[in-house]
This record gives structure tokens, C-alpha cells and sequence, in this order.
């Protein structure tokens, strides 16, 4: 049995000119996962392969259900769409994230989708090496359409800014191009695949964090987040906003459990900062949204929930805005 590929990854970038060279998605606000199905047994790996079924078992069951039966690995997006309008959100996709065993309530109260964007193995055999047209022709040949399991358009010859426009119209994080003619790549991150955020995003590690005042002397007033530049954890800038009451509960117990005596920085930081931080392992890894990365850090950073799938070690420092 071959082994589950990790995801190929995309490239920030602006997106091509060349319509004809190139093939546009939609860029899902969730989180990356393959889906394997063999012998019976359905399986969800997220992108650092961690087993993440367990927390979504209606994809389980739903993907175990699709027809024709049969060994099948494909990539895709797990998404929580908003009531009504249909648009994933990350911050209602945190709710189930971070639950192993979630009840019927919590499946009930958040339903969530897999989007599925392309096709890797059909019974044990893989197809990476084919062009991406010719991965998502085999794909339809699926005709992966059910309330919880589909599969999304992709656009040929429209240019990419169009889509863009239309990405934002509607709500969406924003577009993925990708080169028709491109093999899938395992693991790696390729300028055959570019993604074109509506909004500035980044991961960050979190590092420790500061007391709150007033109605969060409780808990922190905000978080010490970090990055790796070339192997050393650099102070990338403080988040204080995001969480509500209760996510702040849930975190600050978190970061009870990961207190350190020691900073875990490699550089020095802010007189300021250091004199109040209280530290943490460098264990849990954060999405943030924010407005402008500069060489003094992120401007206007806002929390957006923690990344289980990605691991410290990967988070680097966004590149500064020019």
C-alpha cells in the first residue's frame, strides 16, 4: 500500500496573467485534509498526518458511502459554512476542530462539508503524475456530489483578477491558480500553484503572553507570537484581539499547561515586553489575520484560532508588505 501523500502546497503571489496556461479555484476557509478510503476503512490526515476522523464522523461515514466503492486518496478542504449563506468560516470550523469526540449537539449545531479538489490514487495506484486537467477529469469521472462530501468547480479561461472580483463579491477567502499542466507534487510548495489571499494572513507560534486588566485580569490581555527565520524563533509582535469570553477561558488553560520559566525566543525582545511576559513552551501554532508586515512586526493583528494541523516548525515570517 502506497503511503498517504502530505498536501502540495501553494505560493503567495499575485495572480497570472495568462488565462490560458492557467486553471482557477476557489481558496476554502478551513482546513487542508487527504482522504483516503481502502479496504472498507476511511481515514482523514491532516496536513502534518495526524489521524483527524475522529472529530468529523459524518465524513467518515459519508465518504465511506460514496460510490463506486473502491480504494480512493483525494485532496481537499474541511469547511464550516455560515447559516444562510453558505460561506466556510474558519472561527465557526473552531468549534470543531479541537474536539476528538464531538456530541450530536455539536454536529448538529455546526455542520461542516468536505470540498474536494483533487484526485491523487485510484485502488492503490497513483495518478500524481498526470496533469492537473487530466487529475480532475478522473476526478468528475467521480461525480462527488452529496450534502457533505463535493466537488467544486474549477474556471478555465477566465483571468484570474476576474475571479478574484468574484471571489470577494461573494464572500470568499479568496483564489488558488494552478497550471494545467501540473503534476501533484507531495509536501512540497510550488510556484505551479499560486494562492491569492482576499485578506493577509500568517501563521504564528504562540510564545507566551501578557496579564489582563479590568475584565480579563483572569486571563491574558494578549499573546507574544513568534516565527522561525532560517531556524531561529524571532518576535513577530503581540494579538490582542479575537476571543471571546469564553475562548479566552479555554486558552488561558491551555497556556497554564505550557508555562515555561524561560523565553524561547533566539533574539532579544522589547524591554517592555520582557518585563511582564509570561512564557510558554512553543508548542501551539496560531492563525492571524492582520493588516500590514513590516520589519517591526504584524500592524493590526487579529486571532483568528489555533492551527492543530500545522506544527511550529514550519511557521516562518511573513514576508514585509512593499
Amino acid at each position: 500500500m502506497l503511503p498517504t501523500p502530505a498536501p502540495m502546497l501553494a505560493v503567495s503571489g499575485q495572480p497570472p496573467v495568462d488565462a490560458g496556461l492557467w486553471a482557477v479555484e476557489m481558496k476554502w476557509d478551513g482546513i487542508r485534509a487527504i482522504g483516503r478510503r481502502e479496504g472498507g476503512k476511511c481515514r482523514f490526515y491532516s496536513r502534518n498526518n495526524r489521524d483527524i476522523g475522529g472529530s468529523f464522523p459524518e465524513l467518515v461515514s459519508a465518504f465511506a458511502e460514496l460510490e463506486p466503492s473502491g480504494g480512493i486518496v483525494v485532496d481537499g478542504e474541511i469547511v464550516a459554512p455560515e447559516p444562510g449563506t453558505g460561506v466556510p468560516s474558519f472561527h465557526r470550523l473552531q468549534r470543531r476542530m479541537h474536539v476528538v469526540k464531538p456530541t450530536e449537539d455539536l454536529l448538529h449545531a455546526v455542520p461542516v462539508q468536505y470540498l474536494v479538489f483533487d484526485l491523487l490514487m485510484v485502488d492503490g495506484e497513483s495518478i500524481m503524475d498526470l496533469a492537473y486537467t487530466e487529475r480532475r477529469a478522473r476526478l468528475e469521472e467521480w461525480a462527488i456530489d452529496t450534502p457533505l462530501i463535493r466537488t467544486p468547480p474549477y474556471y478555465s479561461g477566465v483571468p484570474a483578477a476576474t475571479m478574484l472580483e468574484i471571489a470577494a463579491e461573494n464572500g470568499l477567502e479568496g483564489i488558488v491558480a494552478k497550471r494545467r499542466d501540473s503534476t501533484y507534487q507531495p509536501g512540497r510548495r510550488s510556484p505551479a500553484w499560486i494562492k491569492t489571499p482576499l485578506r493577509r494572513t500568517t501563521e504564528a507560534v504562540v510564545a507566551g503572553w501578557l496579564p489582563g486588566s479590568g475584565r480579563y485580569a483572569k486571563t491574558f490581555g494578549s499573546l507574544i507570537l513568534g516565527a522561525y527565520d532560517n531556524g531561529r524563533l524571532v518576535h513577530i509582535g503581540n494579538v490582542g484581539t479575537g476571543w471571546t469570553m469564553q475562548d479566552r477561558r479555554a486558552l488561558q488553560a491551555d497556556l497554564d499547561e505550557l508555562a515555561s520559566p524561560e523565553s524561547p525566543f533566539d533574539t532579544p525582545l522589547p524591554r517592555a515586553v520582557i518585563a511582564a511576559a509570561r512564557w510558554v513552551e512553543p508548542r501551539l501554532v496560531a492563525d492571524i489575520e492582520f493588516r500590514e508586515a513590516t520589519g517591526d512586526g504584524l500592524r493590526h493583528p487579529s486571532w483568528r484560532g489555533l492551527r492543530p494541523d500545522k506544527s511550529p516548525h514550519e511557521v516562518t515570517v511573513p514576508l514585509p508588505d512593499h
